[in-house]
């Protein structure tokens, strides 16, 4: 599943999750822009394995019609996509 972009304005202190983790897919903020390095899928060499989705620790990787995908609005730019990748079909490029 793609994660999206959910409105939230705590009303009261009760509001404020108590630890660092929250439900998956909860997302308030877009990235800031501050990422040096992007993912980039090469589609020819991705056999759709998904060992990348389930490595990201943001969940930005989806499959979508049989092809994988990556929501760059939320991507931190670990890189941990192309280094578990076995058939390098995943190469961290600079920002632009």
């Amino acid at each position: 599943m793609k994660p999206y972009l959910r409105d939230y304005v705590p009303t009261s202190y009760d509001d404020i999750p108590e630890a660092t983790a929250y439900e998956a897919g909860y997302l308030v903020t877009k990235n800031a822009g501050w990422r040096n390095a992007r993912p980039v899928l090469d589609e020819t060499k991705c056999i759709g394995c998904l060992n990348c989705y389930l490595y990201c620790p943001d969940g930005v990787i989806f499959r979508e019609d049989s092809k994988v995908g990556i929501d760059y609005d939320f991507c931190k730019g670990c890189g941990i996509c192309s280094k578990i990748c076995k058939l390098k079909a995943i190469k961290m490029e600079a920002e632009k």
